[in-house]
């Protein structure tokens, strides 16, 4: 079977973003801001890495809705838009503010 390009990154985003979710962050003694974040650019530059090792000079076209780029745009844009509400949901469910203060902080 022959995967195109794009399902290979999606695919690629989604495994990460898995591992992440269901397994790493749960884990998490404390769940702030700040840790998720750090562990989420670490999990985005992986799939860059990976992404990079896959495509780096191969001169590949990714189509992204109405626009051709390549595997780098392609790869961050796709990361973010799965991300985004993967991490609100998980941010809500676990009670972490997005503004980065602690709950006992007072203003």
């Amino acid at each position: 079977m022959v995967v195109s390009p794009e399902a290979q990154i999606l695919i690629l985003v989604g495994l990460i973003l898995a591992v992440a979710y269901l397994g790493i962050f749960p884990t998490l003694k404390e769940k702030t801001l700040n840790k998720l974040m750090g562990i989420d650019f670490a999990l985005n530059i992986l799939a860059l890495i990976i992404a990079g090792a896959w495509f780096w000079g191969t001169g590949v076209q990714f189509t992204l809705v109405f626009y051709e780029t390549n595997w780098v745009i392609f790869t961050i844009v796709t990361y973010a838009l799965i991300e985004i509400p993967l991490f609100l949901n998980f941010a809500k469910a676990h009670g972490i503010r997005l503004d980065g203060r602690d709950d006992d902080d007072p203003e």
